[in-house]
């Protein structure tokens, strides 16, 4: 795959800093795919310790400006560190590195280009999901690299490959298939699809080949299937199957739980204790895509907020005939008489502050809450194109020209909290809807936690 003898497992890239040259490094050093999360990676001072991202500036533009000088230069050294990792391999043209970015993150374009021009002869490809990467064909092109791009239909590649892909068809090296109902993290699931009624991949997979092979795409450029995948026994039908095609598999969630994953002690033993259903399909990404995570304190805390939720009118009309008269001051909002009992229920318990949304909707929050919303808006520095939570856009204007939604959160803040230490409760942590067989797995009996290395010699036996 992407001209580099591999076994066909790919390490999924999850941001921020889930995935580093540490768990990247191992698994290329392994003979696989290593990818390496682009998305505000950790950059490292001469003593090795990680910088801290800490944003002076005072605009918001400025902030962005910062956070694309650490992203790139965060990616740049987390590439040059995984190479020299497993250099004895990829020096003899096995095992392959990718770096991953986000589509919809802030200045996704600039720091691609900027970490494949410092980076030229170590990277072999760049996979990119989370929105359409047209460009991303042209930017691999122009550096030599291939390009995986992550899709959850086959409409989404029909799309790309009508638009751009086709004028650079000599570097697509696959094509990712995350499946929206099993993988982790951010993914494509449209409003012509039901969150709550999965879909079986493997006609969708299907559907996926027959539209590359309409496209002229021979079946040696494999499709990669992400999400849900544990172990290879269970897959049997999809291997060396005509209607498929070459099939490579993404594996995201079991390389959390190795020691050479970065990811804080804290959380490899919370993956230990999941149960079934405890991964929460949701839509409170302030990129707007749905994106599936633990159900922990966090989420419930967003769930909470949002059933506290009230429509209102700026006039009398209809049902809202109610003058509000909690949480709002001197504003005049109209609701109908049971919202209105329910906000005076609201109020009485402690949230006593009404937020605006974009909808025409008011949340309750507690005052504390408001104040680390607000804080949180404010000391936005513009990581994702478009930010529904701050109303951050990366444009002219550097804004959306919607209200700031505070039913949403600062993604940013919450995964870099986590990943370098903070609470496992109380911030978003991203996961695959099979991690609760890490409870179930004897490979992973009495809490052991094998190495990259282990990990893969186990997936490679079917199990």
């Amino acid at each position: 795959m992407g001209g580099r003898e591999v076994w066909p497992l790919v390490e999924g890239g999850k941001g921020v800093a889930a995935t580093n040259h540490l768990s990247s490094g191992a698994w290329a050093l392994a003979g696989g795919v290593g990818t390496i999360s682009a998305v505000n990676a950790d950059s490292y001072d001469p003593t090795g310790r990680i910088i801290p991202q800490i944003y002076r500036a005072l605009s918001r533009r400025d902030r962005h400006e910062e956070l694309i000088s650490y992203a790139i230069d965060g990616a740049v050294s987390q590439v040059q560190r995984a190479y020299d990792m497993a250099a004895s391999e990829l020096s003899r043209g096995i095992g392959a590195l990718n770096i991953n970015v986000l589509w919809e993150m802030g200045g996704a374009q600039r720091v691609l280009h900027g970490v494949l021009e410092r980076t030229r002869g170590l990277v072999n490809g760049v996979t990119c999901g989370a929105g359409m990467p047209y460009k991303l064909s042209e930017i691999a092109g122009q550096y030599g690299v291939h390009y995986y791009p992550i899709i959850s239909s086959a409409r989404a590649f029909r799309a790309l490959w009508k638009r751009a892909y086709s004028r650079a068809a000599e570097w697509l090296g696959a094509v990712v298939y995350e499946d929206p109902w099993l993988a982790g993290g951010h993914n494509g699931l449209s409003n012509a699809e039901d969150p709550r009624v999965p879909q079986d991949p493997y006609p969708r997979v299907k559907e996926l080949r027959a539209v590359m092979r309409e496209s002229g795409i021979p079946d040696s450029t494999p499709i990669v299937m992400a999400g849900g995948v544990w172990r290879l026994d269970e897959w049997t039908d999809w291997i060396d199957n005509p209607e498929l095609g070459q099939i490579v598999f993404q594996f995201g969630t079991r390389p959390l739980l190795t020691q050479e994953s970065p990811i804080p002690e804290a959380w490899k033993q919370r993956l230990l204790t999941l149960e079934k259903g405890d991964i929460l399909l949701h839509k409170f990404s302030p990129t707007g895509f749905y994106s599936s995570a633990v159900r922990n304190a966090f989420l419930r805390h967003l769930e909470a907020r949002s059933e506290r939720q009230v429509a209102f009118s700026a006039t009398a009309t209809g049902d809202h005939q109610f003058l509000l008269d909690v949480g709002v001051g001197r504003k005049n909002y109209y609701v109908t008489r049971d919202d209105l009992l329910r906000a005076r229920q609201w109020h009485g318990l402690g949230f006593t502050e009404a937020l605006k949304t974009p909808d025409n909707t008011l949340v309750f929050v507690a005052p504390e809450d408001k104040a680390a919303i607000r804080q949180d808006q404010a000391d936005c520095m513009g990581c994702l194109s478009q930010c529904g939570f701050s109303s951050w856009a990366d444009n002219a204007t550097n804004s959306t020209g919607r209200l700031a939604d505070p039913r949403s959160f600062c993604i940013q803040k919450t995964l870099q909290d986590i990943v370098h230490g903070g609470d496992t409760e109380q911030n978003l942590m991203f996961g695959g809807h099979s991690a609760y067989r890490f409870a179930k797995d004897p490979f992973y009996s009495n809490g052991f936690v094998p190495t990259v290395r282990q990990l893969v010699d186990r997936i490679l036996t079917g199990a």
